[in-house]
């Protein structure tokens, strides 16, 4: 860790690192031993220490992002030039009380990558930027900090909801048709996610290199008075199975044929109420008899299954479509790259978007999920 301190504390430092908030370690005796060892070396000759902070690595999307985040650190320190290790934090708080202290420690030659809880970080953050500690920040981008990171890496939020209005337009959805659209959460992920989508059918941006056809373009009273919004689902499945039941409770809503839902975990939590008993058959029955088509995005492995063929094909077969844009966790390690890329005196893109692409039955062998 910090380039003054004794190889004995360095390893008794480093093996706790890549450990989540309750403390206890997520690497086993010898992973751990091998950080520690490349941590003292990099120590030894005085480069730079990276600090990574994520959400835990429990379950889902943001419990990946920590996966990957890990075998990026365990990368960086094997190559000696450099040590890292993760913090994972299972909320604001504790992630703004990790960063506080890392800037108390007055150590020299430090930089964090950071996965914003959410937007309350923004503080501790621009105290990161006040003691001239370099950041790149991943996913959640924070506008009021943003022009002082190193990076913002993320992915392309706006993409994903061009991606899913360009796909809607290829099954045959004309201007005016109703669109249902589950939301994720109340920040700027879920307000891109909505703007990527309308402006694509608006005409205003394009989704793999293509503008929407003139014929095929929304006004926006279209828009306006045929795109439903749920609200916040807190990207939950069950948040989103819930909302779905109650929705064909209403029989006037089961002629509605395009669901774009911003999450795979979204999605699925329409096929399970598809699947389960919570909507009354001829509800049932009438919905999928319009052939209704289902986005999702993210990558998350269950959902390339129903892809596959795997699990839900009594459903998916009475479907008009079903697909995932990506936006993968293993972007986490992009971040770290562009921090060691900065620290080498590379040109870092500050802006650095990932192209996403849509996965389709046609092409899901091509990816690889998360669990």
């Amino acid at each position: 860790m910090k380039k003054k301190l004794l190889a004995g504390l360095l390893a008794g430092v480093m093996a706790l690192s890549l450990t989540a908030c309750g403390g206890s370690s997520t690497e086993s005796t010898s992973e751990s031993a091998d950080t520690a060892q490349s941590t003292e070396a990099a120590a030894a000759e005085g480069t730079s220490h990276i600090y990574v902070l994520t959400a835990p690595e429990d379950h889902g999307w943001t419990g990946s992002v920590a996966t990957f985040a890990k075998e990026k650190v365990a990368e960086v320190n094997g190559g000696g030039k450099y040590s890292a290790e993760v913090i994972t934090c299972e909320d604001a708080a504790y992630q703004i009380t990790q960063i506080e202290d890392i800037i108390a420690k007055g150590e020299k030659d430090i930089t964090v990558v950071v996965q914003p809880i959410d937007d309350t970080v923004q503080s501790a953050i621009q105290e990161l930027v006040d003691a001239g500690i370099p950041y790149v920040a991943f996913d959640r981008i924070i506008d009021g900090v943003a022009s002082s990171a190193v990076s913002n890496v993320k992915g392309d939020n706006e993409g994903i909801g061009a991606g899913s209005a360009a796909y809607f337009v290829s099954l045959g959805m004309k201007p005016g048709e109703k669109v249902y659209v589950y939301e994720g959460d109340t920040s700027s992920v879920t307000t891109l996610r909505d703007q990527g989508f309308t402006e694509y059918l608006l005409g205003e941006i394009e989704f793999d290199g293509q503008k929407i056809a003139d014929d095929a373009k929304w006004t926006q009273d279209q828009i306006d008075a045929n795109i439903t919004y749920s609200g916040a689902m807190n990207w939950s499945r069950s948040d989103t199975k819930a909302a779905f039941e109650t929705l064909m409770g209403d029989s006037s809503n089961t002629d509605i044929k395009w669901f774009y839902a911003e999450d795979d975990e979204l999605a699925m939590g329409i096929l399970e109420a598809l699947k389960g008993g919570g909507i009354e058959d001829a509800a049932k029955e009438a919905f999928l008899g319009n052939q209704p088509v289902i986005t999702g995005c993210g990558g998350l492995d269950e959902l390339y299954g129903v892809l596959r063929g795997e699990d839900y094909t009594d459903i998916t077969e009475k479907l008009g479509g079903i697909m995932s844009v990506t936006y993968s966790p293993s972007m986490i390690q992009t971040a770290i790259q562009d921090m060691v890329d900065s620290l080498d005196g590379k040109e870092v893109t500050q802006d650095h978007v990932i192209e996403c692409q849509n996965v389709t039955s046609d092409n899901v062998a091509d990816f690889v999920g998360f669990n």
